[in-house]
């Protein structure tokens, strides 16, 4: 395998229509703003990857954190986990969440899939495993839109790629408005459906106990985030309390919180978002602690990259899927039968359509 030297990074911003705009107890996005980063080395290969930092005015501050770290790589060996704690080190000062954990991910993917690129391997085997087909849930609507719409979308989205297993957003102002859209959704897509909800930190801790036991008998698949995600001690309480599984975790800065979080019974099963867990190095990382507890691992968003890091990981459960970078994508992957089928080409498989990519090129 070849070795790989640091040359140069391009960060470039984009702000990407969305296909059904995200209606949620956080606000309204009709657009998505992402980062599509080009590390390049010496030896002429490129690795890619991306973030999605939510909120357009963010890559102000990001792009030039990434910018800031690849200064102090270039001429150095491509070597993500030396990077990763160095990184790490370096914005330590300005604190390890938030943006400083957000800039060294979005390096540390992008290495990751210049060196399998260099392997001549897809990303998920030179990791040590093998390609197969994820199992995947549809996760690109079904928010807090009005319950008369929410049937014809259920249908849409199980359609796109044979889904059996859809997210649904809840925190409705009344229990029965919730109660009626579990009942809309299962009613257009069978009995059958797995039903992940999220409440997306929507609520207190005292309504989301009055809440979720309110819904606790509706055979939902999990409860996700409904309270804000660093109340451990609020969580702990509700994975004692429910019948239902308790999720979270697209909020954890690093696998070290992940690890408090177990250590608190904060939740039955675990979502670590790339952006913010640390990347493929922090993923892993991640995984093994969720391994060692036998506590199943779900992913968060960047369906591309979760797919192999999926595949690696002991306890895998569930891929997020949505289709939000496809618009900048030559080649999006396919679903097929409810599951995300992983190119098998060199890397984690992102290549850009650069036409699209200046289209959508959002200036500074």
């Amino acid at each position: 395998m070849a070795r790989l030297t640091f040359k140069s990074l391009d960060a470039r911003p984009v702000l990407v229509p969305l296909s059904r705009p995200v209606v949620s107890r956080v606000g309204l996005y009709e657009q998505w703003p992402l980062i599509l980063i080009d590390l390049r080395t010496e030896e002429g290969i490129v690795g890619r990857s991306y973030l999605a930092p939510y909120l357009k005015n963010a890559v102000r501050y990001i792009v030039p954190a990434l910018h800031d770290l690849a200064a102090a790589r270039q001429g150095k060996p491509i070597a993500p986990l030396d990077d990763f704690r160095q990184g790490r080190a370096a914005l330590g000062l300005v604190g390890l969440e938030g943006i400083a954990m957000i800039a060294v991910s979005g390096l540390d993917m992008a290495a990751w899939d210049a060196l399998a690129k260099a392997a001549d391997l897809p990303l998920a085997v030179h990791l040590g495993g093998s390609l197969a087909p994820v199992p995947a849930y549809h996760s690109g609507g079904l928010w807090l839109t009005p319950l008369e719409r929410l049937a014809k979308e259920a249908q849409e989205l199980a359609a796109e790629g044979g889904f059996r297993a859809v997210k649904l957003r809840l925190g409705r102002e009344r229990l029965d408005d919730d109660l009626r859209a579990i009942a809309i959704v299962r009613e257009a897509l069978g009995a059958d459906i797995k039903l992940m909800c999220d409440f997306n930190q929507g609520l207190s801790l005292g309504d989301a106990l009055h809440r979720c036991h309110g819904l606790d008998d509706q055979g939902l698949y999990w409860f996700e985030e409904p309270i804000a995600y660093d109340d451990f001690s609020g969580y702990a309480r509700l994975t004692r309390e429910l019948k239902t599984p308790v999720m979270l975790g697209e909020n954890f800065y690093g696998p070290r919180t992940l690890y408090t979080a177990i250590q608190a019974g904060a939740g039955d099963y675990l979502m670590p978002d790339l952006m913010r867990i640390g990347g493929v190095t922090g993923w892993l990382r991640a995984a093994a602690i969720a391994g060692a507890a036998r506590i199943e691992m779900s992913s968060h968003l960047y369906p591309e990259l979760s797919g192999h890091l999926l595949r690696v990981a002991e306890t895998r459960h569930w891929l997020e899927w949505q289709d939000w970078a496809h618009p900048i994508l030559a080649e999006p992957f396919a679903v097929e039968d409810g599951h995300l089928v992983i190119p098998d080409v060199p890397g984690n498989g992102l290549a850009w359509d650069e036409a699209a990519v200046e289209r959508y090129r959002l200036e500074l």
